[in-house]
Order: structure tokens, then C-alpha cells, then sequence
């Protein structure tokens, strides 16, 4: 193994063993990050959450002039419970070519590489911006703020490379997510005597149906982007609870749903119709019963999907960069389209495939670490 090599395996073994499941606080993985770039000479910014337990970082490297290069990676992973690890999640194992540990290839294996190769960014001439940010499995809760200071305080970045389990191949697009949770008011009543009130859980199965219905009409009718799997916006309920016992009729139900959308088929006429029917369908049932009555529905966390557009000039330096003719489009949810949002040309590109992310035994080869080294060393290189 050599120097560098060990540096990087000591750098991910060092991020793995924070347990930063997004429930939790990440604060103890950004002081160590922060205290590592220090000892280097970087400065670093902090944008907090709200209640201060969680917090987004954000380093320049190089001069402060535009056309420098964002490198952007989420510090949080998914949690482990109920899940038949092999080893512990939390210690990074070798077996068979392969780093195992949770967030080895989501995502702490490009920010483990990343941050090794800092002392290689002495001479550069066009900065490389570091962007580490918070709750991304849970929403992308952390990346707008973290953008919107970035936009603000830095000169304008070339491009941005989001360093998802890509298998080290260009992503142009991937979906965007909207979660969200409809709560429904009924009347309650004994069970016997169901003329006199309106249960909140057999309303909640007509809304859960017509949600059904409509993700059955967008896998038949689209809008359909190809390179997508699948291809077309998906409709899915999650988690249902309602009800306090089978002989009475249920006063309160909640349900969680999720719409994850091609680019270009926005949510929010998907959740206006939704709203419509539930006004016009479901609501004067159960207001005939009590005027309370009634159903709600707030999105609770939303990120736009990333678009494929020409002339993109992050697409273009990963491309060569990796010397790949090919590109491809994302299923799953990034923090791609809020880069692409806020002005900046944005691209996917990361070690490790999304088949082991947030898997038992979650795994990156260290043949996918080693394209990753070149990758960044080839991106050193062309900004010195």
C-alpha cells in the first residue's frame, strides 16, 4: 500500500466512524473535517441548522477568482436498524477488495478521497470549493442553505460534481423528490352504527387509492424520460396510521407519500389535483358529520430533480476527466437539481454503484476508490 493509498483508507476509516445516521448530530464528523483543513491552512464556513445540532461546511482552495470547481458530498448516511450486518457499520472492514462500512460508497468514500488529496491542491489557479452538507438522505434539508451561502460568498464556480455512487460515470439527470404527509379528520362513532359519523381511515383508503390510481396512469401514459429507471414519475404511500379500535370509527388518520418526478413533470400539479379531489370528493362526506372534519396535506421536505440541458460545462469537464464518451440519468434523488437551480452547472460523479448504498453490509471496491484518485488527481492537475 502506498503512502497516499494509506492516507485515503485512514481518511474513510476516520469518516465512517462517525455515526452520523441523520437522526443524529453530525457535528463531531464537521469539527474533525474543519480541524483537518485548518492544520492545512483552509479556512472553512459553517452554515448551521436552525437548532444548531447539525451544521453544512463549505472551504475554498486556491485563489478566489471565478471558473473553480465544487466537489460536493453529503456527511449524513441511513440508519442501520433492523439490518443483518456482517461487522460493524461503523469500522471499516476489508474483505475481498471491497470497503465495508455504512456510507463507504454513500458517500464517504468520495469525501474520504477528497479530503486525502488536499496537499495536492497546493498550486492551484482556479479554485476547488469543498461543499459538505447535512440531512441529504432525509431530504436534501441541508443543501439550500448551504448553496445560497456558497452563491453568495464565492466567486462563480465553473462547475459542480456531486460525488453520488456513480460508478465513476457521468449522471446528467436524476429525479427530483417531494414527501409529504395528508392528515385526515373524521367523526368518531361505535362501529355498528356507521350512519353516524365518518371514519378518517376508510377516507384515507379512497385518497391512498386515487394516489394509486394516478401512479398507475403515469407508468401507462407518462411523461417518459429515457435513460430513467423507471422512466416516469413515481407515485408511493409509505406509512399509514390511524385508528384506536376495530369497533369504533376512526376520528384521526395520517399517511406519507412521496412523489419522485422526471425532470420536467413538476409536483405541484400532481399535489393540486390531489388537493381538488380531496375538496370536492372527500371532504363533504366528512363534513356532513362534523364541520371539523376535514383532510390537510403539507409537503414536509422537497428537491428538485437535476435536468439535462446542452452545453453544460460540468458534463463536459467529467467527461474528459474520466475519458468516458458515455453519460447517464439517476432514478434516486439528489442534491444535483439544487445546485442546477441555484445557476450552476452540475454533474454526478462518484465511487461505488447505488445497488450497495444503504444496503446490509454496504460496500465500495477499492478498485472504484482507485478510479476516484485518478479522477480528482486529473482535476488537480488541470486547475494548477
Amino acid at each position: 500500500m502506498s503512502i497516499l493509498q494509506a492516507r485515503i483508507r485512514h481518511m474513510i476509516e476516520r469518516l465512517i466512524a462517525f455515526d452520523t445516521v441523520s437522526r443524529r448530530s453530525n457535528l463531531a464528523l464537521i469539527d474533525y473535517v474543519r480541524d483537518y483543513l485548518s492544520e492545512h491552512g483552509i479556512d472553512t464556513t459553517l452554515v448551521p441548522s436552525d437548532d444548531g445540532r447539525k451544521a453544512n461546511l463549505y472551504a475554498s482552495i486556491g485563489p478566489a477568482v471565478a471558473g473553480g470547481v465544487v466537489l460536493s458530498g453529503h456527511t449524513d448516511v441511513v440508519p442501520i436498524d433492523g439490518q443483518p450486518w456482517h461487522s460493524d457499520p461503523f469500522q471499516v472492514i476489508e474483505r475481498d477488495g471491497r470497503l465495508y462500512g455504512r456510507g463507504s460508497c454513500d458517500m464517504k468514500g468520495f469525501l474520504g478521497v477528497v479530503l486525502a488529496l488536499v496537499p495536492e491542491m497546493s498550486a492551484l489557479r482556479k479554485p476547488i470549493h469543498l461543499a459538505l452538507s447535512y440531512d441529504e438522505e432525509v431530504g436534501c434539508q441541508g443543501a439550500p442553505r448551504l448553496i445560497q451561502a456558497m452563491v453568495e460568498h464565492l466567486p462563480q464556480p465553473a462547475a459542480v460534481i456531486v460525488g453520488e455512487p456513480t460508478n465513476m460515470q457521468p449522471i446528467t439527470a436524476h429525479k427530483g423528490i417531494t414527501c409529504l404527509r395528508t392528515t385526515v379528520i373524521g367523526h368518531e362513532a361505535h362501529s355498528s352504527q356507521t350512519h353516524r359519523g365518518a371514519s378518517a381511515v376508510m377516507s384515507a383508503a379512497r385518497l391512498i387509492t386515487w394516489l394509486d390510481d394516478l401512479a398507475r396512469q403515469r407508468a401507462a401514459q407518462g411523461p417518459f424520460v429515457s435513460g430513467l429507471e423507471p422512466a416516469y414519475t413515481t407515485v408511493h404511500v409509505g406509512v399509514v396510521n390511524g385508528g384506536t379500535a376495530v369497533n369504533i370509527m376512526a376520528r384521526h388518520c395520517v399517511f406519507d407519500w412521496d412523489i419522485r418526478h422526471v425532470p420536467g413533470d413538476e409536483p405541484e400539479a400532481i399535489i393540486e389535483h390531489f388537493q381538488r379531489y380531496s375538496r370536492e370528493h372527500i371532504e363533504p362526506g366528512l363534513q356532513a358529520m362534523a364541520p371539523n372534519a376535514g383532510v390537510s396535506t403539507e409537503v414536509v421536505v422537497q428537491a428538485p430533480a437535476l435536468a439535462e440541458t446542452a452545453d453544460n460545462a460540468a458534463i463536459e469537464l467529467v467527461r474528459s476527466l474520466t475519458g468516458s464518451n458515455m453519460t447517464y440519468k439517476a432514478a434516486f434523488a439528489a442534491e444535483g437539481g439544487l445546485f442546477q437551480r441555484a445557476g450552476l452547472p452540475t454533474v454526478l460523479c462518484g465511487p461505488g454503484s447505488v445497488d450497495q448504498a444503504h444496503q446490509a453490509d454496504e460496500f465500495v471496491s477499492l478498485e472504484q476508490i482507485e478510479r476516484c484518485t485518478r479522477f480528482i488527481q486529473r482535476l488537480i492537475q488541470r486547475l494548477s
